[in-house]
């Protein structure tokens, strides 16, 4: 098994963090986005109750496979879990900050 520097490490996790933090910019502004236009319908045109509601669905699908590959472990590969700030892996160990 190849050991990874511990400095590329924590570069490979800055890299990941910013990734999911723009995915998760992204996600909200659409969710949000979808939700004003079913409050002021007419502003970028007419959209039924279901279509803003299924690109809500789609948004937050994509999001959530986007993480499941995305939010890894550098070292191990392993679900980092919930905490975008987090300072190690719980896995492995590694340090990540």
């Amino acid at each position: 098994m190849h050991k990874k520097d511990p400095a590329q490490i924590v570069k490979e996790f800055h890299r990941l963090q910013s990734r999911q933090i723009i995915a998760i910019a992204i996600t909200l502004f659409s969710v949000m986005l979808c939700a004003v236009l079913y409050k002021r319908p007419g502003v970028l045109g007419d959209f039924s109750k279901g279509t803003l509601f299924g690109a809500q669905v789609v948004a937050i699908a994509s999001f959530l496979v986007y993480s499941s590959v995305n939010w890894r472990c550098p070292s191990c590969g392993k679900m980092l879990g919930p905490d975008i700030h987090r300072r190690g892996c719980k896995k492995c160990g590694v340090r990540l900050r």
